[in-house]
């Protein structure tokens, strides 16, 4: 039976065959993540943070890809844009694991970067990020609920003990 279905089903020219996934399979969003470190700081370091409205969590510089955007270019360019520190795309290093799956529908695709704090000018454009910082990785500030998942999954924050990556 199973055999004849898809049989059936690479018989329909590509065009139905698409709308019918798209319509079947699980849709989810993706973005990238930078999670970058200040190259200058004594250990355990420190950590790059954005505000964003509301205003009352920090969080990681993210947001979602462009179509056809390759991850790191995606990352580097959401950094860029949220924060004004600019990484090249070739010196992120994806994140192991690279992607984490939000039960919510979203895939991060998350890198690791580094880069001078005290050479580094941060700029905020004041509507989309409110604040740019550094913070010591043992004295984070309030995350939102997503960073602190996310830096959980690598060891770091509150939540680096209950998560397993």
């Amino acid at each position: 039976m199973r055999g004849a279905a898809y049989q059936a089903f690479y018989r329909l020219p590509h065009g139905v065959r698409r709308r019918i996934v798209r319509v079947i399979v699980p849709k989810y969003l993706v973005g990238a993540v930078c999670i970058v470190r200040d190259a200058e700081a004594a250990d355990p370091g420190r950590l790059l943070l954005l505000r964003q409205p509301p205003g009352r969590r920090w969080g990681l510089p993210a947001g979602l890809l462009k179509k056809a955007e390759a991850p790191a270019v995606g990352a580097a360019r959401e950094l860029h844009e949220e924060s004004g520190v600019r990484i090249d795309p070739d010196d992120l290093t994806p994140a192991v694991p690279n992607a984490i799956v939000h039960p919510k529908g979203w895939v991060d695709t998350v890198f690791m970067g580094t880069v001078p704090a005290s050479s580094t000018d941060l700029v905020v454009d004041g509507g989309e990020v409110l604040e740019a910082a550094w913070f010591p990785l043992d004295e984070l500030p309030d995350l939102t609920p997503n960073t602190a998942i996310v830096l959980g999954v690598y060891g770091i924050g509150p939540r680096a003990a209950r998560q397993t990556p």
